[in-house]
């Protein structure tokens, strides 16, 4: 592989918070969002990593983008490239030691509000 496909390849993979950064306000912020908590639900569901695409968003493409660049920025998601689809992975190891039971809740909470939102 070139240097030019090396740095290219790391260009495509959006900076992420290390873990000990990441505040319990900044979660819970991002968590507000009925939209977000449905992103993140999906991705707790699948157990695996999702294509943007994939997920039905009751919003535009750039809102989508946009809820999950809040995701990202809170160190919810970690996303990376397969090919030309933008692919969103939940961080729930690394969340759920940093802050035990959150993700868990959240999610049983989004179902039990009637979700879809």
């Amino acid at each position: 592989m070139t240097a030019a496909a090396r740095t290219s390849r790391r260009d495509r993979v959006p900076p992420h918070p290390d873990m000990s950064e990441i505040g319990l306000q900044q979660v819970l912020e991002a968590l507000v969002d009925p939209v977000r908590r449905r992103i993140v639900a999906e991705l707790y569901a699948a157990g695996e990593d999702l294509a943007c695409g994939t997920i039905d968003l009751p919003v535009s493409k750039s809102t989508a983008t946009h809820h999950f660049h809040v995701l990202r920025e809170a160190g919810l998601i970690r996303q990376h490239y397969a090919g030309t689809s933008r692919m969103n992975a939940l961080r729930r190891e690394e969340f759920d030691e940093r802050f035990p039971g959150l993700l868990r809740a959240v999610v049983d909470a989004h179902a039990g509000d009637g979700a879809p939102e």
